[in-house]
């Protein structure tokens, strides 16, 4: 069976337990995770794509404008599944959905008149990564790592941040991914700004590129930061305390653990290495899949880590930050976006080691 047919099959028992005819796909997410891997947008930056699937107990359904249904047929692994195009033309009115949902009870992945919101129960079915989404990922993984020690190598002191910005979604785009997100700081920056959009500064010694790739609808994060001179003292010991706390996140992702566990055990880490409150300023992450994040990990959470589920764990002490992407695997974790030859750290966690990425150093 296909991915796509057992995820019908989920859509399908959705349907009976909400007591419902119909259910609307809007989101790009949940377009690609259904349509194996299927882009539906044009805006990489938009929430919802310019075609959507509508399920019902025993027809499925493509619903777009004359403008994207030709190529959505010719490329997208959707005729063979058994879907039905439903096309209005561009310029409206936009009648296809009416038509095949009149009088039916609809639930919906975004808002949608009157429908029922299904969207928590799709969060829940995306977080369970077939086989297949393990392989994609683990390439995905390999062109992010590999786009990011491209890039990386090019900087050189003098480059503005959009500079930067640019090597990185080359190589990235070169490698067959799109860089939905391209984070750059330099210098005094890394230390203010968790979320840095690229600017026109110049960099004098420092820098943070954060990259995450989309290909397949899966979305795979990585950071590295490389620094020209030697490190301070201040540095190097956040260096050695992310990298411990990341170590100490990556150990404790296994099967039957809760989110809030790990993240109790989290903020001990950060404690342990004398920034306790560090947690505060930033998210630490969560699951990956069809988003950057599909949940973000706080205290409270309740989530339970499943084998082959992927992770994307950020842990950031001012100025550093430690970020892969991993896969939870029946016996260990691996780590997808492992660069060769990268300077590491060594960490030992409850006897398991680990090598988590330090900075490097030009």
């Amino acid at each position: 069976m296909s991915d796509t047919a057992l995820k019908l099959q989920q859509v399908r028992g959705l349907l009976a337990a909400r007591d419902l005819d119909a259910i609307l796909l809007k989101r790009i997410c949940n377009f690609a995770w259904l349509a194996d891997g299927a882009s539906s947008y044009v805006n990489t930056a938009a929430d919802q794509g310019a075609a959507s699937l509508l399920i019902t107990a025993d027809r499925q359904y493509v619903l777009t404008n004359n403008i994207e249904a030709t190529r959505i047929g010719d490329e997208e692994p959707l005729r063979g599944e058994g879907f039905d195009f439903a096309v209005d033309p561009w310029h409206g009115p936009s009648s296809a959905l009416a038509a095949l949902t009149a009088g039916l009870r609809l639930g919906a992945d975004a808002p949608d008149g009157a429908a029922a919101d299904v969207s928590a129960e799709l969060n829940n079915l995306r977080l369970r990564l077939t086989p297949a989404e393990g392989e994609r990922f683990r390439g995905l993984g390999r062109i992010c790592a590999d786009a990011m020690d491209a890039a990386i190598r090019q900087v050189t002191p003098g480059m503005t941040e959009y500079q930067i910005a640019g090597l990185l979604a080359a190589e990235t785009l070169a490698r067959e991914a799109l860089p939905i997100v391209n984070l750059i700081a330099t210098d005094e920056r890394i230390f203010r700004y968790r979320h840095p959009l690229p600017t026109a500064k110049a960099l004098d010694r420092y820098a943070m590129l954060v990259l995450c790739g989309r290909k397949h609808g899966l979305v795979c994060s990585i950071t590295r930061l490389i620094h020209f001179g030697p490190l301070s003292h201040e540095l190097r010991r956040k260096e050695s305390a992310c990298a411990r706390v990341d170590a100490t996140m990556i150990a404790q992702t296994r099967p039957g653990a809760t989110l809030g566990n790990l993240f109790q055990a989290t903020m001990d880490a950060y404690a342990a290495e004398g920034f306790p409150g560090e947690w505060q300023l930033h998210h630490q992450g969560g699951p990956a899949g069809y988003n950057p994040r599909e949940a973000v990990a706080t205290p409270a959470s309740t989530e339970m880590v499943a084998q082959g589920q992927v992770y994307a764990w950020n842990p950031s002490i001012t100025g550093l930050k430690s970020e892969d992407t991993i896969l939870v695997g029946a016996t260990t974790n691996e780590v997808l976006t492992t660069i060769a030859g990268w300077p590491t750290i060594t960490v030992n966690v409850a006897g398991q080691v680990w090598t988590r990425p330090a900075v490097l150093v030009a």
